[in-house]
């Protein structure tokens, strides 16, 4: 009983408290939407990107074209000795005609005129196709076709395009973190003052009940709540924001993406409700806290 009258008490006098220093109170709610809508959108981006990262790396490939008029013995033996490294899963051979075939089915599948293609003699090479058992372990199997000057004519580099992806999501995530800690301290110091405003238009009050023997606790917590309440306005408020605009959000991130799949699954939607609830409960509470403190001291 003592204790439901303890948190009836603190809830009440948080709430009234949130009532007589509105402004403050939407300061603080506003700046925290603005930090934790931020937060969920760099949430959003780097599972986005990760997510494709990963795409394109398990579509990575190494392909070296050959010389024309290659003996198949030469072929096939160089296909044993690629198999045989640790890094390469899997080798196929595609021929010229082969090569043309698909490249004519390709164009055709995009609705192009292949007819003109078709009669011409064929300028395509054939090709060894080299899956990789890890896709960013591509310099061994690429130094060695390339060495193949005899059989091999070109190698592209397609590591490059891959370690400027992982370095693009590192320079991400390091931004992110950067304005998210600048944001963050400013959600900080917005509650630490709105709980102070409402200690110092509280004072005699909180004086008073010193006097007649209130403890520490029933001080304190109500004005933790106000905190934790911010906090969790808003963080509802940003899960709203959030909810209405995700057709607007999908479907500039499906334009921008195209074939490539983002990731965005019910794991993500729960990632970013608990991070956003952690998120604003923890700064709301920690910022009260801070204050409350310092007062007491």
């Amino acid at each position: 009983a003592a204790l439901m009258h303890f948190l009836r008490f603190s809830v009440r006098q948080a709430l009234q408290g949130l009532w007589r220093n509105s402004v403050m109170t939407f300061a603080a709610t506003f700046t925290m939407i603005l930090m934790l809508i931020l937060l969920s959108a760099l949430v959003i981006v780097i599972a986005g990107v990760e997510s494709g990262l990963e795409y394109i790396e398990s579509r990575v490939e190494v392909r070296a074209e050959l010389h024309d008029g290659v003996l198949q013995e030469r072929v096939d033996d160089l296909q044993t000795r690629v198999l045989a490294l640790p890094e390469v899963g899997a080798v196929s051979y595609t021929s010229k005609d082969e090569a043309k075939a698909e490249f004519i089915a390709e164009r055709e599948a995009e609705g192009l005129d292949t007819s003109f293609i078709a009669s011409i003699d064929n300028p395509l090479f054939a090709y060894l196709t080299v899956d990789l058992i890890n896709p960013r372990e591509t310099e061994a199997v690429t130094g060695m076709l390339r060495a193949e000057t005899g059989l091999v004519r070109y190698v592209p580099d397609q590591q490059t395009g891959i370690d400027r992806l992982v370095e693009l999501t590192a320079q991400l995530r390091n931004l992110g973190f950067v304005v998210l800690t600048f944001v963050a301290v400013t959600v900080l110091l917005i509650v630490v003052n709105s709980i102070r405003m409402a200690l110092m238009a509280r004072a005699q009050e909180i004086e008073i009940m010193r006097l007649v023997g209130a403890s520490d606790r029933y001080v304190r917590w109500p004005f933790i709540l106000e905190g934790v309440f911010i906090g969790l306005a808003g963080a509802i408020i940003t899960l709203l924001l959030l909810l209405v605009a995700s057709p607007l959000v999908s479907d500039l991130a499906s334009d921008i993406a195209g074939s490539v799949p983002l990731g965005f699954d019910q794991s993500l939607t729960l990632q970013i409700m608990a991070i956003t609830f952690a998120a604003g409960l923890g700064l709301g509470g920690l910022g009260a806290w801070i204050s409350v403190r310092t007062y007491q001291r």
